[in-house]
């Protein structure tokens, strides 16, 4: 029997293609969703991409039969996310592309995240390991690590800030510390399992030019929602539980107090703390 604490992983990593932080962000549509016109890979999903790579790394990577796939679900442009993740080190690619996905919540997001993860598992074989960062930088609900857990049936360690897969008596198990205010502990789930690590959990690596080079060689999987079994009606604004009802731009900043040196410059700024509650 192979020894479970060395054999080969397959691991999925799910990464978003969000708007750049760099920008301000703005709703469009009838439905008042995100402009995504200026997007970027998700800083957050970087860290998930490194924790993939180490620990796939740590078990003689590519050559030694190892997985990490870099799954995407979005518009034709969210293809870059994933161009990225592969420029960065992961081994193949996929992109859930479908117009009727526009508008999904992130209940429906994790409906068709989930088939396709099950359609990476027909193809490329059982999935020990879903990796993601511990929120979009976009949405920032942080809510579809665990619906996608759910969905899956598989344990779900959560806001990892160290990972490590061992071997317990014969069992691959995934080993996590969890940070808390006041405490740390360290959480432990049998193998396959999903898990959202944040952004103390490693320092991601970039692109470097044979990576880039590299990159252009490997494969991307275009799915669409045909290909993983769902309806339009199952997600897309069609399909959310949730939705906004309506948008506004937020206020221009109201101009502060300013208070001259009189002489009395003091005086006034110790009225105003008090008048603000603030001494």
């Amino acid at each position: 029997m192979q020894d479970s604490a060395n054999r080969p992983l397959n691991i999925v990593v799910l990464v978003k293609h969000v708007p750049d932080a760099q920008f301000d962000r703005h709703l469009t549509g009838p439905g008042h969703t995100l402009d995504r016109s200026e997007s970027i890979l998700s800083e957050l999903d970087e860290y998930a991409l490194e924790a993939a790579l180490t620990l796939a790394e740590a078990r003689g990577g590519e050559a030694a039969g190892n997985r990490v796939t870099a799954l995407a679900m979005g518009p034709e442009a969210a293809v870059n996310a994933v161009k990225k993740s592969l420029q960065i080190g992961a081994y193949t690619g996929v992109h859930l592309c479908d117009a009727a996905l526009a508008g999904s919540d992130a209940a429906g997001t994790s409906l068709a995240l989930a088939a396709a993860i099950e359609s990476v598992a027909r193809t490329l074989g059982p999935v020990d390991l879903v990796i993601t960062g511990m929120s979009s930088t976009d949405g920032e609900t942080a809510l579809v690590p665990a619906q996608l857990a759910e969905r899956l049936q598989l344990a779900q360690v959560t806001f990892a800030s160290e990972l490590e897969v061992t071997d317990t008596d014969g069992t691959a198990m995934v080993k996590a510390r969890r940070d808390g205010d006041s405490f740390t502990e360290t959480v432990e789930a049998p193998l396959p399992a999903l898990v959202s690590v944040t952004d103390q959990a490693n320092e991601p690596r970039y692109p470097n030019f044979k990576g880039i080079m590299a990159a252009k060689k490997k494969t991307i999987t275009v799915l669409s929602l045909a290909d993983i079994g769902l309806e339009p009606s199952q997600v897309g604004l069609e399909g959310a539980w949730t939705s906004v009802a309506a948008s506004a731009p937020r206020p221009p900043r109201a101009q502060g107090t300013v208070i001259t040196d009189d002489g009395t410059a003091g005086v006034q700024l110790v009225d105003y703390l008090a008048a603000q509650k603030l001494i």
